[in-house]
């Protein structure tokens, strides 16, 4: 059965300069890399018991630190992003100051089989990011949602 997550896809400006919000994945694992180390705001939920919507927007707040700006708000779909995970990503047109960004974290063994837990940010930095940008940083199974916006 595949897992669910869902996130919300950020998009300021028009045309030619449109920007989209996206962040580098923490953690050990993606510190030395750019490329294809970013994704959207997004985390798993249970669709018993909770709708992707509220999901979507519970996950960003926990990633960002930050609330959802209000503005028009589509949802692009449901996505296979994996072979076992199914992402509904909410496109939301609007801007969002990202300075003040306070970031959620997770714990991890690390260095694996060390025993010892330490505490990784989900992300450590998010940026506003030129569609063609962001398309070589997203993690593979996101790129296609530059394609909607």
């Amino acid at each position: 059965m595949a897992a669910h997550s869902a996130g919300i896809l950020l998009v300021r400006g028009h045309l030619a300069s449109r920007e989209v919000l996206i962040g580098h994945m923490g953690g050990p694992f993606w510190a030395r890399k750019d490329e294809g180390a970013w994704s959207i705001p997004k985390g798993e939920y249970d669709p018993a018991s909770e709708q992707a919507w509220d999901a979507a927007r519970r996950e960003f707040e926990e990633e960002l630190g930050l609330p959802v700006p209000d503005g028009p708000t589509t949802e692009l779909g449901v996505f296979r992003v994996t072979s076992s995970k199914q992402l509904t990503v909410f496109r939301v047109a609007a801007d969002l100051d990202v300075t003040a960004a306070v970031f959620g974290e997770f714990e991890l063994e690390w260095p694996p089989r060390s025993g010892r837990i330490e505490r990784f940010p989900e992300m450590d930095r998010v940026a506003w990011t030129a569609v063609a940008v962001a398309r070589a940083r997203l993690v593979t199974g996101q790129r296609r949602l530059l394609d909607l916006i």
